[in-house]
């Protein structure tokens, strides 16, 4: 047999084989010895896969110094993947320290190849200003390069530059053709701006159940955001029957992410006893709770709520958000 008598190549494709389970029973352990066989004499896709087997922890212990040490292996032989991967490592400081600078390189040198995800992390280091100057122009050129490669990420982001106006002119027809190029791809970001716009009849004319639609598909991947819009559009009765205990629901799934807009209405409808009996313990607390998650309004409401309470009933609010918060949201009543 080749593979045993040394031959790199073979020994690369009997570990593939046990990885797929191709003519032999799947077995990450044997794949991932195999793979290393061949690594060690240097073949760059199998560094790449001990890489990534250290990576993932599959067929061996998860180690992300020797993930790093293989990817870089890999990479240093031109593997476009692995030099994206040590870019990454570099830039979460995973199995290496955190370098923006040595992140960017290894980022620059897999963009050469038209990677798509290097292309856009790219992007992300000169919009943050990582490891090279901010420049909101340099973003935008990165990550249209990889949104026409079809990198959903990407697209959004072109998409959001258009939107605001950020390394390019402002531009909502723009912006909603990318934005509607990333939503085929189902991103969930991208679904909710296209609900935005079409809210504001930005780019589009204004159109509340085409708003709805689309905040009903972003919601339905739990994007916090859109859940609290849906929450919005059925308490104003835009492009769906008004309806308050409806969008106390949605108010309430998307107070459960901490999204403090969602936290301040859910308070303002437990103030009301809109679509909820009324309830100033409640109120008060998701007040409380929304100044927390950073509402500047919220403060302000928290304490008009409690102008209307006993001290002890206070007492009792502050208690329920500190249990509220302890359980991560999942004990709030």
């Amino acid at each position: 047999m080749a593979a045993e008598q040394g031959d790199s190549e073979a020994q690369f494709n009997v570990g593939l084989y046990y990885d797929i389970g191709q003519g032999v029973l799947k077995d990450y352990a044997e794949a991932f010895r195999w793979y290393k066989l061949a690594a060690e004499q240097g073949d760059s896709e199998a560094q790449f896969n001990v890489g990534l087997y250290y990576d993932i922890g599959q067929g061996v212990l998860k180690d992300y110094a020797e993930a790093f040490r293989w990817y870089k292996l890999a990479a240093e032989q031109g593997d476009s993947e692995a030099q994206f991967n040590v870019g990454l490592y570099y830039d979460i400081g995973q199995g290496v320290l955190k370098d923006y600078a040595e992140a960017f390189r290894w980022y620059k040198m897999s963009a050469a190849q038209e990677h798509a995800p290097a292309l856009h992390n790219l992007g992300i280091l000169y919009s943050k200003g990582e490891g090279v100057l901010q420049d909101y122009a340099e973003a935008f050129r990165w990550y249209k390069l990889a949104a026409e490669q079809g990198d959903s990420e990407a697209q959004f982001n072109v998409g959001l530059y258009y939107d605001i106006g950020q390394g390019v002119l402002k531009d909502y027809a723009e912006a909603f053709r990318w934005y509607k190029m990333s939503a085929a791809q189902e991103h969930a970001p991208a679904l909710h701006n296209l609900g935005i716009l079409y809210s504001k009849g930005e780019g589009v004319l204004q159109d509340y159940a085409e708003a709805f639609r689309w905040y009903k598909m972003s919601a339905a991947q739990e994007h916090a955001p859109a859940l609290h819009n849906l929450g919005i559009l059925y308490s104003k009765g835009e492009g769906v029957l008004q309806d308050y205990a409806e969008a106390f629901r949605w108010f309430k799934l998307a107070a459960a992410q901490r999204y403090a807009s969602a936290q301040y209405n859910l308070g303002k409808m437990y103030y009301d006893g809109q679509g909820v009996l009324q309830d100033y313990l409640q109120a008060h607390m998701w007040m409380n709770l929304a100044a927390v998650s950073g509402d500047k309004d919220a403060q302000k409401a928290r304490d008009v709520i409690a102008a209307k309470m006993t001290s002890q009933q206070i007492g009792k609010a502050q208690t329920m958000a500190k249990k509220c918060l302890a359980s991560k949201y999942n004990d709030c009543e």
